[in-house]
């Protein structure tokens, strides 16, 4: 069995993102690029209140999941938390690591934010964010779903 570790990433260029970040590009999916290419450049390093960036490990300390949360930066309402930056390998998919990630992020979510909203194109995803009590619906601008904490 394997063993898995979760925690706040303080520091992303202390973290090898680009085995998932090229895993990620194959599947079509870019934003892990926006991710490194913002935290580079000091646009996005998730450091205001209540924003966080989770990492998860596996037993040889290889990163197989990210997500992270940010003040809602659409609108700008410090009420409202955006997931932002969700992957999780192929390899460990189905095994319980995006619920563990979510749901740090929700239990962090709930100390600093009202709402939380995020924006997915795929169905699996979407059916995913369902089973969390988010409701698919875009009553909030560039978001596909929210929920209320």
């Amino acid at each position: 069995m394997s063993t898995f570790k979760i925690h706040p990433i303080e520091n992303l260029s202390g973290v090898d993102i680009d085995p998932l970040l090229e895993e990620s590009k194959e599947e079509g999916f870019h934003f892990l690029e926006r991710l490194k290419l913002d935290y580079i450049q000091g646009t996005n390093t998730f450091n205001k209140p209540g924003e966080c960036l989770y990492g998860v490990f596996n037993e040889k300390e290889e990163l197989i999941a990210i997500g992270g949360l940010n003040i809602n930066p659409i609108t700008n309402d410090k009420t409202i938390g955006r997931v932002r930056r969700f992957y999780v390998s192929r390899e460990y998919r189905k095994k319980g690591i995006g619920s563990l990630v979510l749901k740090e992020i929700i239990t962090a979510a709930k100390i600093y934010f009202k709402i939380l909203v995020l924006y997915t194109d795929t169905t699996q995803a979407g059916a995913f964010y369902l089973k969390f009590g988010f409701i698919s619906e875009n009553k909030y601008p560039n978001s596909t779903h929210f929920l209320k904490l």
